[in-house]
């Protein structure tokens, strides 16, 4: 599915070009609704930071990269720091991964990588005039980690799209492992629906070929 934004950035649209069959993630319980409200980690800086650095990337690209090929170069930095991209492509393709081989695996996560930041290099032209914020204050995840919220819309002060990051602390420090569309549609899930045909007629190689195809189409201006 190829991403094309008008000047108007609406849900319908946002849903489209981040999830592919989306997956409603489940309710919270009141208790755990509760706990999430109260909670004010003390490191929200610092796993807001790559977010900001990823909107930030955007903003530049959708101004200044006149096609999709030099909006993806601006972007790949952005995007290797802000994803874990091994861990959402090890969750998205479910207990098959473990059972790749490591020449399996390196293929994927550059096919994977290619493809997220492909993705974004299409969605955020120059038309789209997309407005970002960021919500400073996280909430904790309550399967771990932390949530930031945001918000992408159209600049004309229009419909607005909350996105959330649940974002993961490891050796790289905070970094997104799954996006959540209007506060409860899980990419990752969304991914794991859309990888499994491809995975299971063509196995690790028929889903880099499928990865790589959408790839070309994204970056076809």
């Amino acid at each position: 599915m190829i991403c094309r934004f008008p000047p108007k950035v609406t849900l319908s649209l946002l849903s489209a070009c981040l999830l592919t069959g989306a997956v409603a993630m489940p309710a919270l319980s009141p208790a755990a609704l509760a706990q999430t409200a109260e909670a004010a980690p003390a490191d929200a800086t610092s796993a807001v930071a790559p977010i900001s650095a990823l909107y930030d990337a955007l903003k530049t690209a959708q101004k200044s990269g006149k096609t999709a090929q030099q909006r993806a170069t601006m972007i790949a930095p952005a995007v290797d720091r802000a994803f874990d991209l091994e861990a959402i492509l090890r969750r998205s393709v479910g207990v098959r991964y473990n059972s790749l081989s490591p020449s399996d695996r390196t293929r994927l996560l550059g096919s994977f990588r290619q493809f997220t930041i492909a993705r974004y290099a299409s969605s955020f032209k120059p038309e789209a005039q997309a407005a970002f914020t960021v919500n400073p204050q996280t909430r904790p995840n309550p399967t771990g980690g932390l949530i930031v919220d945001t918000t992408i819309g159209g600049t004309d002060g229009g419909d607005v799209t909350p996105i959330d990051y649940i974002m993961t602390n490891g050796p790289s420090g905070w970094r997104i492992t799954d996006v959540l569309l209007n506060a409860h549609i899980s990419q990752v899930a969304a991914q794991r629906a859309d990888f499994g045909g491809a995975l299971s007629s063509g196995g690790a190689s028929g889903l880099a070929d499928h990865l790589d195809s959408k790839t070309a189409h994204f970056l076809h201006d």
